[in-house]
């Protein structure tokens, strides 16, 4: 019997699927001092974003020989050793369709939410005050200028979107689809973004040396920008950000990740500049469920099924 653990949960249709396959899905979330030791016994491994799957934990598997495939429900790859996985013969794979739209209907709520004080007003208004005044001095998207950095599956999505509201976009990736361009949208260099945007939208794996979003970039960014970030915490500087905010340089921003996760930096989540929400980018119910179907569609071709 082939053994799936999902240490970060899995959707009921999928593991029903699963189970109809003749295989074992068992759930249980370890530490990752556990972690290892939980892999020896498993097939297949399936995580989203809590669980880091690293070197030590791909070793105790490999000394097992039993482990034969990871599987990230998400986009990102970031939170494992990939490559150091692929030498010891074991297949990574993840599902970067299921979640995109999910993930950029968010981020355009985060812009709506941080233009409109829609969090902190929502949140007022529990307090019984009546503050209208207070936040009457919001922005419309329409018009502005959108840069999304990282114009993958998520950032073309979101780009869609804000062109639809009547929003420029400008795009900056490795990979450039030309065909994507017209009269609203355009690919530029990262400077080039960062000094013409309004509002800077991240969709970008975490990447090496210093964050994306640190006291160099943010100089570089036009006053009053607003950032918004579903992609990894640690592609933003919260002290810098937390000084920008502070001064003005940075009009507000909507995250929904954070370096540490849980956050424990209340002074930038409860920040009445900032509109947070706890890293539930790809948490609709329909994205669980495309999730859920290509990591079944995923083991089932591994294993033919």
């Amino acid at each position: 019997m082939i053994l799936i653990l999902a240490t970060d949960g899995m959707e009921k249709s999928a593991i029903a699927a699963l189970t109809a396959k003749g295989c074992e899905v068992e759930t249980t979330f370890y530490a990752p001092d556990a972690l290892g030791a939980a892999l020896t016994d498993a097939d297949v491994v399936v995580v989203r974003s809590a669980t880091k799957v690293r070197a030590p934990h791909i070793d105790a598997a490999a000394a097992k020989g039993r482990l034969q495939l990871i599987i990230r429900g998400g986009v990102g790859v970031d939170n494992i050793d990939v490559k150091y996985a692929e030498e010891k013969g074991i297949t990574v794979r993840n599902t970067p369709r299921a979640s995109s739209d999910a993930v950029a209907e968010l981020a355009l709520a985060l812009m709506f939410s941080v233009a409109r004080f829609v969090s902190v007003a929502g949140h007022s208004m529990r307090e019984d005050k009546w503050e209208k005044k207070a936040y009457a001095g919001g922005f419309e998207l329409a018009g502005k200028t959108v840069g999304i950095v990282g114009y993958g599956r998520i950032g073309q999505a979101l780009g869609r979107r804000c062109q639809a509201l009547g929003m420029r976009v400008l795009a900056q990736d490795i990979y450039q689809d030309k065909s994507l361009e017209n009269e609203n949208m355009r690919y530029v260099e990262l400077d080039e973004l960062l000094a013409q945007s309004d509002i800077i939208s991240l969709h970008v794996p975490s990447l090496p040396g210093q964050p994306l979003v640190c006291a160099e970039t943010l100089a570089k960014m036009k006053d009053g920008v607003v950032l918004i970030n579903t992609s990894r915490g640690s592609n933003i500087d919260e002290a810098a950000l937390l000084e920008a905010l502070n001064s003005g340089k940075v009009y507000g921003a909507g995250l929904d990740v954070f370096a540490e996760e849980p956050s424990k930096n209340a002074e930038l989540y409860k920040h009445p500049r900032i509109s947070a929400t706890p890293h539930i980018g790809a948490s609709t119910g329909e994205a669980q469920k495309r999730i859920g179907a290509e990591i079944v569609d995923i083991i089932c071709a591994h294993y033919g099924l």
